[in-house]
């Protein structure tokens, strides 16, 4: 789960790359809090502190900035999230913290959900969810399309300029999608999710910033369109 292997990374630098037995018991409870499947979160051993430890040994042994000798046999996981996010420190604290604050808000159904078309960010499952959850904000969603009618005068996708109704009549007048564009990195349970926060989107568009790591901004989707366009 890359949001273990996060957290994991997070406590190596933290842990000025040798994390004690304590710190790695404290993590060790924060990832069992995580839903999993009941029989392994009956296994004392699951997510136990010497899992911690030895995780955070993969991580010494592809660190080219100590001469440490580590663990040789870290998962192609442990490498994607490394390379990710070990030059920028700041963003792996940021993103930890965000994993930690929100693991207490998803329950068994949210941890096992899947959805098609949706890669999971770099940030993890966890954060993956809440963000998905913003953007199904029923409430928000309404108050976002109405606020944009009432401005407008018409519904259209912010990437493309796509308008249901206009293409398809009455069957597709007020059908859009709302994606939630604040960092991942940002969220925090609790936090109200501002109108601001949400972009209409058709379904391709909105398809096409979640199809793959790392997920797409507003600007980053239409520069695309622009470059093939051109």
């Amino acid at each position: 789960m890359r949001d273990e292997v996060i957290l994991a990374l997070d406590l190596y630098f933290r842990g000025d790359r040798n994390p004690s037995m304590d710190a790695c018991t404290e993590l060790s409870s924060i990832l069992r809090s995580i839903p999993v499947e009941k029989e392994l979160a009956a296994d004392p051993a699951f997510r136990g502190p010497n899992s911690v430890r030895s995780k955070t040994q993969n991580f010494l042994g592809m660190d080219p900035g100590t001469d440490k000798v580590g663990r040789s046999n870290a998962s192609g996981l442990d490498h994607e999230v490394w390379d990710e996010f070990a030059a920028d420190p700041i963003r792996l604290a940021a993103t930890a913290e965000a994993i930690r604050a929100n693991i207490g808000f998803l329950d068994q159904s949210e941890a096992e959900a899947e959805e098609e078309e949706v890669t999971e960010a770099e940030e993890g499952a966890i954060l993956t969810r809440v963000h998905r959850g913003r953007e199904r904000n029923v409430r928000l969603r309404k108050t976002k399309i109405k606020r944009v009618r009432d401005e407008t005068g018409r519904l259209a996708c912010e990437a493309c300029d796509l308008d249901f109704g206009e293409r398809y009549g009455e069957r597709g007048d007020g059908f859009i999608e709302c994606h939630h564009s604040k960092a991942v990195s940002d969220l925090r349970p609790g936090e109200r999710t501002k109108i601001e926060d949400l972009v209409l989107l058709c379904p391709n568009c909105h398809r096409m910033v979640h199809l793959k790591r790392p997920w797409l901004t507003l600007d980053e989707l239409i520069a695309i369109q622009g470059q093939a366009a051109g």
